[in-house]
């Protein structure tokens, strides 16, 4: 059983509104072998809202409201499922603060990568989940 990032499996819940839908991941939903999960609604966060990033350890958004809170509290959820459900694997979204691996936007909203995991990959990496982008 995979964990799947929402938009991948084609669910409007990206900052914008709109989806990431990707045919492998909302092939996995459609046979029943992955669970879609937006870490950002689970931890109470609109959708729309606006875009944020991780700025020294924090969630920010680009209007510099601190939602590390509503990040935390998602990404801890969406773990708690993943481990209901036995997955050990996931399918997140690149670059984003809760769903990224290995590279995300480096905070000045500028388009920038750096090096790290959103918050909600970094729970499961610690967790020992297989870990894969789109």
């Amino acid at each position: 059983m995979y964990i799947v990032s929402g938009c991948l499996a084609g669910l409007c819940c990206r900052y914008d509104g709109g989806d990431n839908a990707d045919e492998r991941v909302m092939k996995l939903v459609a046979q029943g072998k992955a669970i879609p999960v937006c870490p950002e609604q689970l931890g109470g966060l609109t959708t729309p809202r606006p875009p944020c990033e991780i700025v020294n350890g924090k969630v920010l958004s680009n209007e510099k409201a601190d939602v590390t809170g509503n990040f935390m509290r998602g990404a801890e959820e969406a773990l708690k499922l993943a481990q209901l459900a036995g997955s050990k694997k996931a399918i997140l979204k690149a670059r984003s603060p809760s769903c990224g691996i290995g590279k995300i936007y480096d905070g000045t909203f500028s388009g920038t990568l750096i090096e790290g995991d959103g918050l909600f990959a970094a729970m499961l990496r610690k967790e020992g989940f297989e870990l894969e982008t789109e």
